[in-house]
């Protein structure tokens, strides 16, 4: 039987249907016959429209698959996207540190020559004094060994 020729029975099925007394156009269906008929159209199905369920059905547990599949590489991505901005982070406060130190040395290195031009003064300064000291020392001595080499005028 073909499915249309079923589905002429179970209209002539509703037709010859009795109504039910005092309700709104409410009627009596023989349904085991009508069961019987709806077994028959799922077993005259053709085979196209098998298929398609089928595909149909295949096509949900694909998307289904693919939805999972799509929702671990999206979190890859995102775990990925963390792992690149921590690491960039990590690189900002790295530049930063280092600019810091950076600067550090500049100044204990100003602060040093400072230090050390200051020292080198001071000592040179001391040591100016004392060569001025002996200077005057030689000079003192010098004048004194003249004065005692020098002939003296006696009166005899």
């Amino acid at each position: 039987m073909k499915i249309d020729e079923i589905l002429d029975l179970m209209d002539e099925l509703l037709d010859k249907a009795v109504t039910v007394p005092f309700t709104n156009k409410k009627t009596l269906v023989d349904t085991e016959k009508l069961r019987e008929y709806i077994d028959s159209i799922r077993y005259n199905l053709p085979s196209d429209i098998k298929k398609a369920k089928e595909l149909q059905n295949d096509k949900a547990i694909i998307m289904t698959e693919a939805n999972k599949k799509a929702e671990v590489i999206i979190k890859k991505a995102e775990d990925r996207a963390k792992v690149l901005v921590s690491n960039e982070e990590i690189l900002k406060q790295a530049k930063e540190q280092a600019a810091e130190i950076t600067a550090q040395a500049y100044a204990m290195d100003r602060d040093i020559r400072n230090a050390m031009s200051e020292k080198i003064d001071s000592m040179l300064a001391s040591t100016e004094e004392s060569l001025a000291s002996t200077l005057n020392n030689i000079k003192s001595t010098r004048a004194a060994v003249k004065a005692a080499n020098a002939p003296k005028n006696n009166s005899k």
